[in-house]
């Protein structure tokens, strides 16, 4: 009677000593998963940051390669490509994403839907943004030398559809940056 007793005390301590361990363990990994989230979340908020300023000052460098283009739109001598050299050339915004990107491919399953969300949604007007600036690059290159009013018409309606892209970005950017909707 007595081993058994003691035998069962003996598997009790055993089956504590694991439960407490286990605890432990959960405890410290759930520690370092918010720790690592705290950083991601961070770095995500300081590339939103960053991504707003470069979105301000592309948008401007946009509009004035519209406005030169429409000032030049009836010249027959001057060339998409001399009318881009005078308006300092294509302007890309830099939009940062490497946090985002580097989760996405790894951690996604710490995420908040809501952020997720929010998250996926910036990665696909980032997308969307340089397939309209790559669609104007390719108009452009097909369209280097030519100086007739309607090619330099399409170029100036690509660019105000680009620049206002921008602007529907940089909201939705600014929006996340002051709700701090990421970080929290």
């Amino acid at each position: 009677m007595k081993s058994i007793k003691q035998l069962i005390r003996e598997v009790l301590t055993v089956i504590i000593g694991i439960l407490i361990a286990l605890f432990i363990n959960n405890w410290n990994d759930e520690r370092k998963e918010k720790k690592y989230l705290d950083q991601v979340y961070t770095s995500i908020q300081k590339e939103l940051e960053e991504s707003v300023d470069g979105l301000k000052t592309t948008i401007p460098k946009q509009l004035a390669a519209a406005d030169t283009i429409q000032k030049y739109i009836t010249d027959s001598s001057m060339s998409l490509y001399n009318i881009m050299i005078k308006s300092d050339g294509i302007h890309l915004p830099n939009i940062r994403t490497t946090s985002w990107d580097a989760i996405s491919n790894s951690r996604i399953d710490l995420i908040e839907y809501e952020k997720l969300a929010a998250l996926r949604e910036i990665a696909d007007r980032k997308e969307n943004l340089n397939k309209r600036i790559e669609k104007q690059l390719d108009y452009l290159f097909e369209n280097f030398e030519d100086t007739s009013r309607s090619k330099k018409e399409i170029m100036h309606m690509m660019t105000l559809d680009i620049v206002g892209a921008e602007k529907r970005f940089q909201n939705a950017l600014e929006e996340l940056v002051q709700n701090n909707s990421i970080k929290n």
